[in-house]
C-alpha cells in the first residue's frame, strides 16, 4: 500500500502526529483540540495553515482508514485522542519518520537542514547518517530529490505523499480551512481524493537572504549559513515552547 495522494490536511495531520510524539511525549495521543493547534502552528511549519477542527477531524478519521492513525483514550480523560501508526503502515524507524515528519511539515530541505531540525527527535551520528535515511527514504518511493536552484550549493529532498512534485523549486504548497474535492484518483489507499484551496507559502529559511547579505544569480537566494539555521530554530522552539505553556495556564 503507497501512500502517494494524501491530501493537504492528511499530510499535516500526519506529520503532526509524528512529530509530537517525539517531542512532546508528555501529551502524546494528541486531543482533536491539540492537533489542531499542531497543525495551525506559526512556527516549524512551511506553510502556516488554519484549519479547524472539522477539517482536522475529518483528516484524522480519514488517516484511520487507511491505516495510518487510529483512536486513542487517554489515561485520565475521557477525551478522544489520536496516534499514528506509521510504523507499522509504513514500515519506518525512529530516524526514517523524524526526516519525514520535517519534510511533511517544512516542505522541501536539505541534508543539513534536516539534520538541524530533527535533532529534538534523532540524536545524529553525522550528516552522513541523514543522507543515508534520505536513500532510504527515496528506495521506498516516500521521497525525491530536487534539483538545485541557481546559486544553491546543496540538494534539496521532498516527500511524495502528495505525489511526485511538479516543479523542482519552491517549497510546497499548503492549505487552510475545509477540504474540497480534488481531481484524480487516489493510488493504493481507495475512496475519492479530497484537497483544498491552496495558500500561497511563506519564504522558507533557505528562500531569505543570508546574514551577511551575499547576493546570486538573478532570481535566485544565498542560502542561509548553518550557524544562522540552527539559531532560527533555536528561537523557533522556545516560541513554541512558551505557546504550549500559554495554553495549558489558560485552559487550567
Amino acid at each position: 500500500m503507497h501512500f502517494d495522494t494524501l491530501t493537504p490536511p492528511e499530510q499535516r495531520v500526519l506529520g503532526c502526529l509524528i512529530e509530537k510524539r517525539f517531542t512532546t511525549p508528555e501529551q502524546y495521543p494528541l486531543t482533536l483540540n491539540a492537533l489542531r493547534l499542531a497543525c495551525n502552528q506559526s512556527t516549524n511549519r512551511d506553510p502556516v495553515v488554519d484549519y479547524d477542527e472539522e477539517t482536522v477531524r475529518e483528516a484524522a478519521q480519514r488517516l484511520s482508514k487507511y491505516g495510518l492513525a487510529r483512536l486513542a483514550s487517554g489515561h485520565t480523560s475521557r477525551a478522544t485522542k489520536y496516534r499514528h501508526l506509521a510504523e507499522e503502515a509504513l514500515g519506518l524507524g525512529r530516524e526514517q519518520l523524524a526526516v519525514l515528519s520535517v519534510l511533511i511539515l517544512r516542505g522541501a530541505q536539505t541534508p543539513g537542514e534536516l539534520k538541524a531540525r530533527t535533532e529534538r527527535m534523532v540524536d545524529w551520528d553525522s550528516l552522513a547518517a541523514v543522507e543515508l535515511v534520505l536513500s532510504e527514504l527515496i528506495e521506498r518511493d516516500y521521497a525525491e530529490r530536487l534539483e538545485r536552484r541557481p546559486g544553491q550549493k546543496e540538494e534539496r529532498f521532498t516527500h511524495l505523499f502528495g505525489g511526485p512534485t511538479a516543479e523542482a523549486g519552491g517549497s510546497r504548497i499548503g492549505t487552510g480551512g475545509p477540504t474540497a474535492e480534488a481531481g484524480g484518483s487516489r493510488m493504493g489507499i481507495g475512496g475519492p481524493s479530497t484537497g483544498a484551496a491552496a495558500a500561497v507559502a511563506p519564504p522558507t529559511a533557505a528562500q531569505m537572504p543570508s546574514a551577511a547579505g551575499a547576493t546570486g544569480p538573478v532570481g535566485s537566494a544565498p542560502e542561509v549559513g548553518t550557524e544562522v539555521m540552527e539559531r532560527l530554530d533555536a528561537l523557533e522552539r522556545r516560541v513554541e515552547q512558551l505557546a504550549q505553556t500559554l495554553e495549558q495556564v489558560l485552559g487550567g
